[in-house]
């Protein structure tokens, strides 16, 4: 976790039913507003198709390659915006955190995450999307 941004999960609250916490403290700064990143390799096509761990996988190396463009890595996201194809792969989701997010943040306390399931994504091939919120280095 970076100095400016802290993961809370506040006492007499319920507990964050999942690897998030309930909430972020943003200090003073900038911050960048990140789409949604899809399954999509560097030749533009999609990546996994059918397949939700690969699909997972490469949000994720997209999500780090756009922080990374930036100056930030995952320690620097204040929010995740998750979502899903179907409630299906949800458990998956959740496994594919535990695995993932060990290497990517600096602590156990993780961004906040609200997770949704969807009719659909902007192609039907896209089992998932990730959009985040992160704060600006000084």
């Amino acid at each position: 976790m970076s100095a400016n941004v802290e993961y809370i999960n506040p006492e007499n609250t319920s507990p964050a039913q999942g690897l998030y916490s309930n909430l972020t403290k943003v200090r003073a700064g900038d911050l960048y507003f990140i789409s949604g990143q899809l399954s999509v390799g560097y030749d533009g096509e999609v990546v996994g198709k059918g397949d939700f761990d690969a699909q997972f996988k490469q949000v994720f190396k997209n999500l780090g390659d756009v922080l990374t463009t930036v100056g930030c890595d995952f320690n620097d996201v204040a929010k995740f915006n998750t979502y899903l194809v179907a409630s299906q792969h949800i458990d998956n989701f959740m496994k594919n955190r535990r695995e993932l997010f060990p290497s990517l943040f600096a602590t156990s306390d993780y961004a906040p995450n609200t997770l949704l399931v969807v009719d659909r994504l902007v192609k039907e091939d896209f089992l998932i999307e990730v959009e985040a919120v992160a704060r600006v280095r000084d």
